[in-house]
């Protein structure tokens, strides 16, 4: 006779892996983020950690408008990083039947 606590031990480390997998698949995430037609780019991993700024040389003269495309092209990747995260995350917890909207 099986014990039904050792069924719920196998599903919370099949949970663990995959969350640890989940964590892994983020973690690879790299996106780029733009503003001002691409005058401003910036790279970002999936823990939102800004890996690098290209700023085009043309833009350097107006530092108010520089700054606040800095700011947009951060967002945009920002934005780009979750909706990575939500397709990955997505992907691997479809084949579980949890409801929508529950991650």
């Amino acid at each position: 006779m099986k014990m039904p606590g050792g069924n719920m031990q196998a599903m919370m480390k099949q949970a663990q892996q995959m969350q640890q997998k989940m964590q892994e698949q983020i973690a690879a995430i790299r996106v780029e983020g733009s503003a001002g037609g691409g005058m401003v780019t910036v790279k970002m991993d999936g823990q939102k950690t800004v890996l690098g700024v290209k700023i085009d040389p043309e833009v350097g003269s107006d530092l108010e408008m520089l700054q606040d495309m800095v700011v947009a092209a951060v967002n945009d990747a920002g934005r780009k990083v979750d909706e990575e995260a939500q397709a990955k995350m997505g992907g691997m917890l479809g084949g579980l039947g949890l409801p929508p909207g529950l991650f």
